[in-house]
């Protein structure tokens, strides 16, 4: 599929009004992420440790890892890709918090694909319990994968449609990331920048997914840019050899960073960094199955993300 020109907007005062609003609401609530140390010269990107990572390992033998990879925070998931979410609510919120603080770990997104944009109340509640930031989801199916003028239509309906929930997410304090996934309305680069474009929500935005864009690699760091405010939740995730069907473990591992996927990430992480993009930054691949961990101990799951961390860190350096 070959993406479609994007029309140059016809009303460049209103576009720019709307996004400098946008920018300004975000920018402010951004800064709830950022360090208070962090200048230009110095800047770095905020990592986050995905949950799934570790399959169906105890949250208990999970959170001490947090630190240990350089992040700031735990994204907790659901089955099937993880089954942290459930061992929460097996344990129970307060249980839960006493987990957080002895291993002096913090929440800082729940990811919910099996609730979807529209579904989101529980959410939203456990989010606030817990003083969570972002909650990662994919959008709507009804359009699938559109481009040109039905990209262009489809978004309008969407941010239409998710007026009510940025509404209940910014009741919660947080912010809903929508995945640029296959097979669903936010997919392709026309559906993505006219998100960027049209967006007028601090509590709205994309989490942006390298490894659902394979059919285009050379638009990746330019599509990164192109977010702007928008731009909510980062993957460090490539296609590589792919995450579909079962691979050998090594060409399974090309989805991480640094580990031979083919993507070139020091544009990518320039694109970020030109930005000053406070949020997190999710080092991610997709075991085959679903639901086990990307290597078989913990130990070898954590340098795994480290050796991804270390070139990603080594990119940023440029």
């Amino acid at each position: 599929m070959r993406t479609e020109q994007l029309p140059h907007p016809t009303n460049t005062l209103s576009r720019r009004e709307a996004c400098a609003m946008l920018g300004s609401a975000a920018t402010s609530f951004a800064l709830s992420f950022a360090h208070a140390d962090d200048a230009p010269s110095a800047y770095r990107l905020k990592y986050q440790l995905a949950s799934a990572m570790y399959g169906t390992f105890a949250l208990d033998a999970i959170l001490p890892e947090v630190q240990k990879t350089g992040a700031t925070a735990i994204d907790i998931w659901r089955k099937p890709h993880g089954d942290q979410r459930e061992q929460l609510e097996a344990m129970g919120v307060p249980a839960f918090q006493a987990l957080l603080k002895k291993h002096a770990v913090t929440v800082g997104t729940l990811t919910c694909y099996a609730t979807g944009p529209f579904k989101l109340q529980a959410d939203f509640a456990l989010a606030k319990q817990l003083n969570a930031k972002v909650i990662v989801c994919g959008s709507d199916k009804e359009a699938n994968e559109p481009t040109g003028q039905a990209a262009r239509d489809a978004v309008v309906k969407f941010l239409e449609k998710m007026k009510p929930h940025a509404e209940a997410a910014a009741a919660a304090g947080v912010r809903i990331a929508i995945e640029n996934h296959s097979a669903q309305m936010l997919f392709t680069p026309d559906s993505m920048r006219y998100f960027a474009e049209l967006n007028t929500s601090p509590n709205l935005g994309i989490a942006f997914a390298p490894h659902h864009l394979s059919k285009w690699p050379g638009e990746i760091a330019k599509l990164v840019a192109d977010m702007g405010p928008s731009l909510a939740f980062f993957y460090a995730q490539e296609h590589g050899k792919g995450f579909i069907g079962k691979l050998p473990k090594n060409e399974e591992m090309m989805q991480m960073p640094g580990f031979g996927g083919g993507l070139d990430y020091k544009p990518v992480v320039a694109a970020l960094k030109k930005l000053n993009y406070q949020g997190f930054v999710e080092i991610l691949m997709h075991p085959t199955p679903r639901g086990i961990p990307i290597l078989p101990t913990i130990e070898e799951v954590t340098t795994a993300i480290n050796k991804s961390r270390t070139y990603l860190d080594e990119c940023l350096k440029g």
